[in-house]
């Protein structure tokens, strides 16, 4: 069994090394004929391990890079990639990528992002945290997650397993405007799965924890038991009738409802006519309680960067304020096609934020008083284009603010205009795993498919 240290091996030094090979990049890919330049470089080192009923089942160390290129000749784009970093390869990447440029079409709106919008400001945002953690440290501590959610109920009567995952890593953008910047982050994370049998019945459930920092990572014993907790509390889960009713969803799958309005306001479904929302700027979307945001400078948060996926700029930014479309979610293409400016979203959103109420996880359920708290869904029924909404959905119902039994193989449907407009309350229970930053959201009502 490995002993050694999973030690750091991303420091500054290295950044700067990656720095001066996207100079040779732009360089070269100047020397070659190209109008404007971009190239991304990334390198990364990660362990992974996972451990199923009490024995080990995977140990994998791992270690890649990349870059990728885009070239411009006057309209006409051109993108390659390589694994390798030494000069010879960068030649004939730069090659590929000016002769796929050569027979292009023109795209008036293609090019890279305004110079003005360029970052020129890089805060620490501290995400940078390695793990020292050796390939046995991580053993133990899946072996002692994993036994602490078997154990935790007799009910428990299999597991698939428990996984250690610790990465670090730097990427470098740099651009032919003069933009040239890389920092390294890192991210840990500890998960498990568990099933559970009762009267001829199963049911399976998991737990994770993730972070900058290891220690901030949840201990592997509350790990597994949330896992197990959650496994055992399924058990003996039923249909219901079909009916009209309020819908609660959990803060671990409100982030996903959220994301089905980014998705509706992002430029390239804006500008392709393919959304639900076209024109919903200054209308009212949400109720007038309803705040989104983007934090894209909070120390150590999973979504966080002082720029975009093409050196724009981020900063605080309202999406929503008081239910109202503030902005669009807009890489530098999409804003071009939409006669916009970038909204520094190029990848994606940063920290996207649903202000929080005032109500916890049991005042919510208290205000939905009877109906469905959702805690999991499973399909992609979603049309960004009408905005119907029509997912399978597990969880509990709800009779007087109290959770009564679980529930499965049921269906929620509605529509998203209606959905947004028909939200209650949004909890104080905000999940902050992820990219998105909500508490449970609870729906006025929602119809419900069942038995």
């Amino acid at each position: 069994m490995p002993k050694a240290a999973h030690a750091s091996q991303i420091d500054e030094q290295d950044t700067q090394r990656l720095k001066n090979i996207a100079e040779d990049i732009l360089s070269e890919a100047k020397k070659q004929g190209a109008d404007q330049v971009e190239a991304a470089i990334s390198v990364g080192q990660g362990l992974s391990v996972n451990a199923r009923l009490g024995e080990v089942e995977t140990i994998e160390f791992h270690k890649d890079q990349g870059v990728g290129i885009t070239v411009y000749k006057g309209q006409k784009k051109g993108s390659a990639s390589s694994t390798k970093l030494d000069m010879a390869s960068i030649k004939d990447m730069v090659s590929a990528a000016c002769s796929i440029a050569h027979y292009a079409e023109d795209d008036p709106y293609s090019g890279l992002p305004d110079a003005t919008l360029l970052a020129t400001d890089f805060p620490d945002l501290s995400l940078h945290h390695p793990w020292a953690v050796s390939a046995e440290q991580a053993i133990e501590m899946a072996i002692e997650c994993e036994n602490s959610a078997r154990f935790y109920d007799k009910r428990i009567t299999n597991s698939e397993g428990a996984g250690i995952q610790s990465f670090e890593g730097t990427r470098v953008l740099a651009n032919s405007l003069g933009f040239n910047h890389g920092y390294p982050a890192s991210r840990h994370s500890m998960s498990c799965s568990v099933i559970g049998g009762s009267d001829d019945t199963m049911q399976r459930d998991y737990w994770y924890t993730v972070a900058r920092k290891a220690s901030d990572l949840e201990s592997a014993l509350k790990v597994g038991e949330m896992a197990a907790k959650r496994t055992v509390e399924r058990l003996g889960a039923r249909s219901i009738s079909t009916r009209k009713c309020p819908v609660m969803f959990a803060a671990e799958v409100s982030g996903g409802l959220i994301g089905h309005f980014i998705s509706a306001i992002r430029g390239g479904n804006l500008y392709r006519k393919s959304s639900f929302l076209l024109d919903s700027l200054q209308q009212q979307v949400f109720p007038d309680f309803i705040n989104i945001y983007e934090q894209p400078l909070l120390p150590q948060a999973m979504g966080s960067s002082a720029y975009d996926a093409e050196g724009v700029a981020t900063a605080l930014r309202n999406i929503v304020e008081q239910g109202v479309v503030q902005a669009y979610v807009l890489s530098s293409y999409s804003a071009r096609k939409l006669g916009m400016q970038s909204t520094a979203n190029a990848g994606g959103v940063h920290n996207l934020t649903v202000q929080a109420g005032e109500l916890n996880f049991q005042q919510m359920l208290q205000e939905m008083h009877t109906g469905l708290l959702v805690t999991e869904l499973i399909g992609q029924g979603v049309n960004t284009l009408t905005g119907d909404y029509s997912r399978g959905a597990a969880g509990y119902w709800v009779e007087n603010g109290e959770i009564q039994f679980p529930v499965e193989e049921v269906t929620i449907a509605g529509n998203l205009k209606d959905i947004y407009q028909s939200i209650i309350a949004v909890g104080n229970d905000v999940e902050l795993r992820g990219n998105t930053r909500t508490g449970s959201i609870l729906v006025a009502e929602m119809t419900l498919a069942g038995s």
